[in-house]
């Protein structure tokens, strides 16, 4: 029944995936010592890519959209959970992730989880605010003057 995936399946394999990926993370960050700012692009680099997948069902949206939207009566057509309203069509945008189901009531609903776009737009964020500031200090630290200079 991929309803049940659709309702529970975002959020798992979004948290699946933050507690797996923090052990390379961590071995990263252990290894290699890296500044504050580059700990944040990856933070908000990994954060914006969970939030893109868990926005799109991790691909459903675009294989078989009406999956996502109703669940397949034994007669082919996709009803609500309610089994009250018919499916007549689906529209998925890609950026930001969008899945809006509509039905034979006149009445739209989108299924996409509330928390995905603000996780998202948050992880762009920080990930480019933090490139921007290595960038900056990359720039700094090369055209500070140095005292390499062996006095003879």
């Amino acid at each position: 029944m991929v309803s049940v995936f659709t309702f529970f399946g975002p959020p798992a394999i979004t948290l699946l995936l933050f507690a797996v990926g923090a052990f390379p993370y961590a071995s990263w960050v252990v290894r290699r010592k890296p500044s504050q700012p580059a700990r944040w692009a990856v933070i908000g680099i990994a954060a914006a890519i969970a939030a893109y997948g868990a926005g799109t069902v991790y691909g459903l949206a675009f294989t078989n959209p009406l999956d996502v939207c109703g669940d397949k009566t034994g007669a082919g057509v996709y009803v609500d959970a309610g089994r009250d309203y018919r499916l007549t069509s689906a529209s998925v945008d890609s950026f930001p992730p969008s899945i809006t189901c509509h039905w034979t009531s006149g009445h739209s609903t989108e299924e996409v989880w509330f928390w995905v776009r603000p996780l998202l737009y948050a992880g762009l964020a920080c990930a480019v605010a933090c490139s921007a500031l290595l960038l900056i200090n990359r720039y700094k630290y090369r055209n500070a003057p140095r005292d390499s200079e062996i006095d003879a």
